[in-house]
């Protein structure tokens, strides 16, 4: 198969055929490589290999075939040079920091991100010696104040979770490249079908291809994507090294998921945005947060950095907890489910999920309150969705 250059190519075209090299049986869909090793054809060979001095697979806990075709293709939708895929979502983050960061450097990070990422900067990096500041994400003079001479990353999640405030990414790029930082910027939100980060400016992109790359909650996998020297001399090795692999059958699964990415996420957008509107209509709805929304604070950055709004909508009802778990728990076709990405509309109570393990001030600072229920809109209907959100109202 010829070698084709697949940055000439649109997303449409690279999600469907980018990364695939067929094998000499010809196959027309992707193989899977269930082998944990492969064979040398001599001890000159092996040796070769294991040095580095010729390319080629050696263990599948750091090079298999059908991993190498997901990241090729992720790296093809992401703009960016390499893609190296891990186990999860959080283990993506856990490798770019053990790739990148030593006693005594310092992160700045945004505060409104995934509660286990909070943890993982704050509790577990602490404990080797790196030091994390969280900041209001939409405020960059609050970002400029926390670096220090000895920050070497800032992390953003945009949109972020689950309150979907939106960061400048090329702002923030900026202010990086002033003082030296490499700008990470976790996508798993809007996926390269709606965000393109690098293109703005971020060294390296984050995802958890358990979300929306899947988009059918089948697998659990993670990516991190940027230019490729510096994933080949930072966080590979640490990928060599520690193993946070991703199974051949996953990143199987992960392709078959891109192929149909850019139609899932133009229609996710299109259900939570009528979603979003008709929920600022309801009277028992404090607020709501989406940023296709014009009432949201950033809408006009959104419009500007994304192509739509994406599948998340999140909302306060009146009454707090109660309120809240008594709307989750009313409706019957909706899952109540931590996950999001699927086809299915999943629905959370985040201060008691995704964000429980945080204490009350975090969450507070965060903005994660009591009557805070977050919605990944799914596929169905939308008449469906509201339908089961406002059955106990009715």
């Amino acid at each position: 198969m010829e070698e084709l250059d697949w940055s000439e190519f649109h997303p449409e075209t690279q999600a469907v055929r980018a990364g695939q090299h067929r094998t000499p049986e010809g196959e027309h869909a992707e193989p899977i490589f269930p082998t944990s090793s492969y064979v040398f054809g001599s001890a000159a060979e092996a040796a070769a290999r294991f040095t580095g001095k010729v390319p080629g697979n050696i263990y599948s806990r750091f090079t298999n075939p059908t991993v190498r075709t997901f990241e090729e293709r992720l790296a093809a939708l992401e703009g960016g040079e390499r893609c190296i895929a891990v186990a999860s979502g959080m283990a993506a983050i856990a490798t770019l920091a053990f790739g990148l960061l030593k006693a005594g450097d310092h992160v700045v990070c945004s505060r409104s991100v995934f509660g286990n990422t909070v943890l993982l900067f704050q509790n577990f990096l602490g404990k080797f010696g790196v030091e994390t500041t969280f900041v209001d994400l939409t405020h960059e003079d609050a970002w400029t104040k926390a670096i220090r001479p000895t920050t070497r990353l800032m992390f953003v999640e945009t949109p972020s979770n689950p309150l979907t405030e939106i960061a400048d990414i090329r702002q923030l790029a900026d202010l990086a490249h002033q003082h030296d930082i490499l700008l990470a910027v976790d996508n798993c939100f809007c996926t390269p079908a709606l965000q393109r980060p690098l293109e703005l400016g971020a060294d390296l992109i984050i995802h958890s291809a358990t979300k929306y790359l899947d988009g059918q909650g089948r697998c659990i996998g993670g990516a991190i994507v940027g230019r490729h020297e510096l994933l080949e001399k930072q966080i590979y090795p640490f990928l060599r090294t520690g193993g946070p692999s991703m199974s051949p059958f996953n990143a199987w699964v992960f392709l078959k998921g891109l192929e149909t990415l850019g139609i899932r996420m133009r229609a996710h957008s299109e259900n939570a945005q009528a979603l979003a509107e008709w929920l600022e209509q309801q009277s028992w709805i404090e607020r709501v947060n989406y940023p296709g929304l014009t009432s949201h604070p950033q809408h006009d950055l959104a419009r500007r950095q994304q192509t739509s709004g994406g599948g998340i909508v999140s909302f306060e009802v009146k009454g707090g907890r109660e309120a809240a778990w008594k709307l989750i728990d009313s409706t019957r076709l909706l899952s109540i489910t931590a996950n999001l990405g699927d086809v299915k509309t999943t629905i959370t109570h985040p201060a008691t999920t995704t964000h429980g393990r945080l204490t009350d001030a975090e969450r507070e600072a965060a903005g994660i309150r009591e009557g805070l229920i977050r919605i990944a809109v799914g596929l169905e209907h939308i008449d469906d969705i509201k339908k089961d959100l406002s059955a106990r109202f009715v």
